[in-house]
């Protein structure tokens, strides 16, 4: 018997299915018999299809035609509406060899993909519907990542603390005091016993153990937070298609058998299977290196890539093969990504620090000569008024603890020189920044960004989504010169309406998806996309899967923003006709059309009254801020849409004269809330705001004047606002001379948008541009910040970009200035605070080992200074939040010093009042207080400590005398102040041995206080003296060129006095 007759015998269930229909059983045994039918039906089509694939090419004959057709029907109608909602293939598992399956995909194998029955095979075998793809739900998502892998390939692990914590250990400095702590902890056993003799020496270690570890937890800290953000940017979101759905899943939800919807400028998530679309080009130079595009179809080359680009085109891919099953994945896989960029702000702080480092060491050098020198030449005494060094009475051990300790003294000079903290202060203030920034919708994708949104002095923004909401409705549409506003398919005729429905559903990338629950259609696509087909379905009555079967596709021509138009070719299935359609901006294919559609079917020729009357409706449209889409369309024969190229390969192209009219809508998308006060703060900033549109000059107007780009003096002749053609068209002397008055750039191309980029940075400024579109990569790239689009924007264009806006909104592009600007000025508050530590423990060491022979701060206790400054320091004034004073300065210019006037004149001030008072209190103090040496060193250490803790108070503020302004909104400010006050008061009254301190009296506390505070009254009134604009270093600077113009001259008038001699 064969093989087809067994399945006949064993499941032709049409005998039982008449029965139950016809006999008359009681309605309980129908229910259950008609159950029975439809599990045993969906069985035997489950085992038919694993038959087939299994003998696909083999000789033996279908076993699908000896079934009877309604059978599969019966089983179709018994489930639910959607296919891929009823899939049986979801409760059993895909019977595929994913590894051949793999290596297929990987290897471009025609042959191999032919025998596991092609792409609609494979899509069998994996469970998958084309149209409805996998079944919805988490269970079939899970199963199928078990069986085939998760969307993710092996990232290098982040570095861990003990990364940070051994990283630490290869500063020289810490390196040299970790020595000299071992050696004065071996004398000091020695010479005190291990009881006593320890606590020197362990507490260098104790001080450069808390140096480390603080360190290494900051570091570590932003390492993790560079990670998170890392792991954000690449959570790509991918349109699929899962029981009969369309929606937007993570990248990383993606699974084998998913059905991907590619458009222009989208990523490929996964290795896959070409599927059905139109005009397909991948850019797979990522991947192969070939800048050449490569043409994707469904019979020569079906085989798509992940990591390649979509460079032309749209498509629906099936996944074959996701994460390390992918080349992308193991490419990516062996690639540990770079987070040590250098911004350009960085790079200048190491210069700062190597300069600071090198007169740190100087200092430190003739610090460590002169005690040496005091030492051996018995001018240095110790406790009791004896020498410390009596020539060869003086024991070795003490000799060379001696020489340890004061080399310690110099080496902690050195640690407090060197401002390692600026570097650190940088990275949080970048990090903490990039932080905020997410919370307020913009993504830092280049650190360098953030501090040169700072200097930004023009942003270059485009309309749509990013001034206006994005959200589209069609509140106007005209037909011929008629306006149309009610009953749209009662008083249109039907052969113009079938045209309509031809134009808007099969000349798009949207789609609409009819819900079983009956509700209203679901829509999907771009904002322009989804208005129109909710227009259509809704207004005009168009059935999406009825014109689909009536209809097919010849030849597809994407909207692209250089032509700003869509075309189709169509052919209808009842009469074999063809039509072209066209869609795109309304005066570009009015331009095109001959004659135009009334709307009874009429068919009118376009004179120049009539052209002139069209262009009217369009401009009065755009006036009233709509965007105008018109629709036109040809009949035209096969051989017509055919042309020959110089090889004589044949190929398809549509026509673009002599067309009909179809009609025009007009759009309307309302201006964000808030976008005119974002404007305005921006241009009160000194940021000039220029508005690049592809819509219409009308249009753009409308919209810029809505949003405060055009003010309420424009006129036209003012040159601010242009066409895209004519700014091309300028001389490039003309083009430099006018971009700075122009603020609307309408109909604009990437090349225009690009063109005015390049003149802007060639006249100085610092230019940020929005985008969102594939080929606003150039300009996005030529700008010195990118911003590209969360929502709208491709993933070509947020490669290309530096910062992502999250929300495509204005108002967070003046948020990231705002930020941009915070960030540079918390740099320069750190600066100020740093420069000053470091001027006077640098002056007050070297003055008292000059003249007294020793240094008042021991090197525990420089260590702790250097612990508040450098880390807790950074950490208060680098995390302050941008304040609406930043907005109503001007821009930071690219030349600007680091360090300003106002700088200088701040911590130089500082600086002198701190110096006089300790070394008062150093050479006076004892007398002045009538108090102990050990007491007047405490004393000098804790007023030097808590100057410090009162002047971060001063370094919030550069310019404003009320420093307190805002401070109880910076929680972190207050909490590290308090903690350094309760450590300071521990490192005096409880760690004595440690800190080599004494405990001070309540008054002795009183008198640090007194003078500490006294740096407040001081910062009042030094901020009341007025400084030059011009940097203090370009008066050195001139001096400079001063004399050496003064010592040419006289070395020039030498050889002449000698010829006058002889």
């Amino acid at each position: 018997m064969s093989t087809g007759d067994e399945y006949n015998k064993l499941y032709d269930c049409s005998t039982l299915l008449l029965k139950v229909t016809t006999s008359s059983f009681t309605a309980a045994q129908r229910r259950w018999r008609i159950a029975y039918a439809s599990i045993y039906s969906i069985r035997v089509m489950l085992s038919l299809a694993k038959e087939i694939i299994s003998k696909r090419g083999s000789q033996h004959p279908s076993v699908i035609s000896h079934l009877h057709p309604y059978v599969a029907l019966d089983v179709e109608s018994s489930s639910s509406e959607h296919w891929g909602g009823n899939f049986s293939s979801s409760s059993s598992a895909p019977k595929i060899d994913q590894k051949r399956l793999v290596e297929t995909v990987k290897e471009k194998d025609l042959v191999s993909l032919h025998q596991l029955g092609g792409v609609e095979g494979v899509a069998a075998a994996l469970g998958t519907n084309p149209g409805n793809g996998i079944r919805d739900d988490y269970e079939e998502v899970i199963k199928r990542q078990e069986m085939f892998g998760r969307n993710t390939y092996n990232k290098q692990p982040p570095k861990g603390l003990l990364y940070f914590v051994l990283d630490a250990f290869k500063d020289t400095t810490i390196l040299i005091l970790l020595v000299c702590a071992a050696l004065s902890l071996g004398f000091g056993i020695k010479e005190h016993g291990a009881e006593e003799g320890w606590y020197e020496g362990g507490s260098i270690f104790v001080a450069v153990f808390l140096v480390i570890v603080v360190s290494a937890l900051s570091n570590f800290r932003q390492e993790t937070q560079f990670d998170k953000l890392s792991k954000i940017s690449n959570n790509i979101k991918v349109d699929v298609v899962r029981g009969g759905r369309r929606q937007q899943i993570s990248i990383f939800d993606l699974v084998v058998g998913d059905v991907v919807f590619l458009k222009i400028g989208d990523q490929i998530p996964a290795d896959g299977l070409f599927l059905d679309g139109y005009s397909l080009q991948v850019d797979e130079s990522s991947m192969t290196g070939e800048s050449d595009h490569v043409e994707v179809d469904a019979t020569r080359n079906p085989f798509l890539f992940s990591g390649s680009k979509v460079a032309d085109g749209y498509a629906q891919m099936l996944v074959a093969s996701v994460g390390m099953d992918t080349a992308w994945g193991e490419m990516m896989s062996s690639i540990t990504s770079d987070k040590n960029e250098r911004t350009p702000l960085q790079a200048r702080l190491d210069k700062l620090t190597s300069s600071i480092g090198k007169v740190g060491l100087a200092v430190a050098f003739l610090v460590l000569v002169v005690l040496l020198i005091r030492y051996f030449t018995g001018n240095t005494k110790d406790d009791n008024g004896w020498k410390k060094y009596e020539g060869s009475k003086t024991d070795v051990d003490d000799i060379l603890n001696a020489v340890v300790g004061i080399f310690a003294a110099a080496v902690t000079i050195v640690v407090v020189a060197i401002p390692e903290g600026l570097p650190l202060a940088v990275t949080l203030t970048l990090a903490y920044s990039m932080k905020r920034m997410m919370a307020d919708q913009a993504m830092v994708r280049k650190l360098s960004a953030c501090e040169t949104m700072g200097s930004a002095t023009i942003i270059c923004t485009d309309k749509t989504g990013t001034l206006t909401l994005n959200q589209m409705k069609v509140t106007q549409f005209w037909l011929g010169q008629e306006s149309i506003e009610e009953d749209l398919a009662d008083r249109i005729a039907p052969s113009v309406l079938e045209l309509f429905y031809q134009a808007v559903g099969l000349n798009t990338t949207g789609s609409v998806c009819k819900p079983v629950s009956g509700s209203l259609p679901e829509f999907s696509g771009s904002p322009t996309e989804k208005a129109i087909l909710s227009w259509a379905v809704l207004g005009l009555g168009m059935d999406m899967e009825n014109l689909k079967q009536k209809n097919s596709i010849l030849y597809v021509e994407t909207f692209n923003s250089e032509k700003k138009r869509s075309g189709v070719s169509v052919r209808r299935k009842a009469d074999e006709t063809i039509h072209i359609h066209w869609k795109g901006a309304a005066e570009m294919i009015v331009a095109m059309c001959s004659q135009y559609y009334e709307s009874n079917g009429i068919i009118k020729s376009i004179n120049e009254d009539e052209r002139s009357r069209l262009e009217m409706i369009i401009q009065s449209m755009a006036a009233s801020s709509l965007r105008c889409i018109a629709f036109a369309q040809k009949q035209v024969s096969g051989e017509e849409m055919e042309y020959d190229d110089d090889s004589g390969k044949t190929h398809q192209r549509l026509k673009e004269d002599g067309l009909t009219l179809l009609g025009i809508v007009g759009l309307k998308d309302p201006c964000r809330t808030g976008v005119k006060k974002a404007v305005e703060a921006c241009q009160s900033a000194g940021v000039g705001i220029k508005m690049i549109t592809g819509d219409n000059v009308f249009t753009a107007k409308a919209i810029a004047t809505e949003c405060g780009i055009l003010g309420p003096d424009y006129h036209e002749e003012s040159g601010e606002v242009v066409e895209g053609i004519e700014f091309r068209n300028y001389r490039p002397e003309e083009r430099m001379e006018k971009v700075d008055k122009i603020r609307v750039m309408a109909r604009s191309s990437p090349f225009d948008k690009l063109l005015m980029v390049q003149c802007l940075k060639q006249k100085g400024h610092v230019v940020a541009v929005t985008g969102d579109g594939t080929n606003d990569a150039p300009a996005l790239k030529e700008a010195d910040i990118g911003l590209s689009m969360g929502i709208q924007g491709t993933e070509v264009a947020k490669e290309s970009s530096d910062i992502v806006i999250l929300d495509d909104n204005f108002s967070s592009v003046a948020t990231v200035l705002r930020w941009g600007r915070c960030v540079y000025n918390n740099i320069q508050k750190f600066i100020q605070f740093q420069l000053t530590v470091n001027v006077a423990a640098l002056v007050i060491n070297f003055i008292a080992a000059v003249s007294a022979g020793e240094v008042p701060l021991t090197a525990v206790q420089l260590l702790w200074v250097n612990l508040i400054m450098d880390t807790l320091g950074a950490l208060a004034l680098a995390t302050e939040r941008p304040t609406e004073e930043l907005m109503q300065k001007p821009p930071v210019g690219r030349t600007e010093p680091l360090i300003t006037n106002i700088m200088w004149r701040n911590l130089l001030a500082q600086a002198l009042y701190q110096i006089s008072i300790l070394l008062i209190l150093q050479f006076k103090g004892e007398s002045i207080f009538n108090v102990s040496e050990r007491v007047n060193d405490t004393m000098i250490f804790n007023t030097f400590v808590l100057c410090q803790v009162f002047n971060e108070f001063n370094s919030r503020k550069l310019e404003k005398q009320n420093v307190f302004k805002g401070i109880l909104t910076n929680k972190l400010f207050l909490g590290i102040v308090g903690i350094t006050i309760i450590l300071q008061v521990v490192m005096v009254e409880f760690l004595k041995k440690f800190a080599d301190t004494e405990k001070l009296k309540l008054w002795q506390w009183g008198i640090c206080i007194l003078l500490a505070a006294f740096s407040w009254p001081i910062a009042w009134l030094v901020k009341l003296i007025p400084v030059s604009d011009k940097p203090f270093f370009s008066y050195l600077k001139r001096s400079r060129i001063i004399f050496t113009i003064v010592k040419q001259a006289i070395y020039r008038r030498k050889p002449s006095s000698c010829r006058l001699g002889t």
